[in-house]
């Protein structure tokens, strides 16, 4: 059997590949993003709010948020919502025209204890942007925190 080398196309590949995993791994451990409320809406266009770029980067990725847990429907529930104040009341709306730009709707990875409207929370969950309305609730979001998990700060 004869050795013969890949070819200079395949070696170059190869070697960039090798660079650039320290890279790679180091980025797929990287810290969540921190978003703030403040940047999660750029422009306000023709059909009502847009996305700011960096929701647009981030979607799909992990990300941070700071905020209020607005009161839950129920004690139950494995959502609720983000807001940027403290709220008493629930602030889902009907539509997503009607769609306040500080709030966002968090799905729980897991069920956890629900805390006072006043308290401080880090949330951390995967980002979904887009229009959508929940099959079990018919709630309609926007924006949308998934498999995510909370803490007081």
């Amino acid at each position: 059997m004869v050795y013969r080398r890949p070819p200079t196309a395949t070696r170059r590949a190869c070697l960039g590949m090798m660079m650039a995993m320290p890279f790679l791994a180091r980025s797929a451990f990287a810290a969540p993003v921190s978003i703030d409320f403040d940047q999660l809406y750029g422009k306000v266009g023709v059909l009502g709010l847009e996305f700011s770029d960096l929701v647009k980067q981030q979607a799909g990725r992990i990300v941070t948020m700071q905020g209020f847990m607005a009161p839950p429907l129920k004690a139950e529930a494995t959502f609720f919502v983000l807001t940027e104040i403290p709220m008493a009341l629930c602030p889902f709306c009907s539509s997503d025209a009607d769609w306040p730009d500080n709030i966002v709707v968090v799905y729980l990875d897991r069920k956890q204890t629900f805390v006072q409207p006043s308290a401080r929370i880090a949330v951390t969950g995967r980002l979904e942007m887009g229009s959508w309305t929940d099959p079990d609730t018919g709630f309609v979001s926007l924006l949308r925190l998934r498999d995510a998990a909370y803490s007081v700060v």
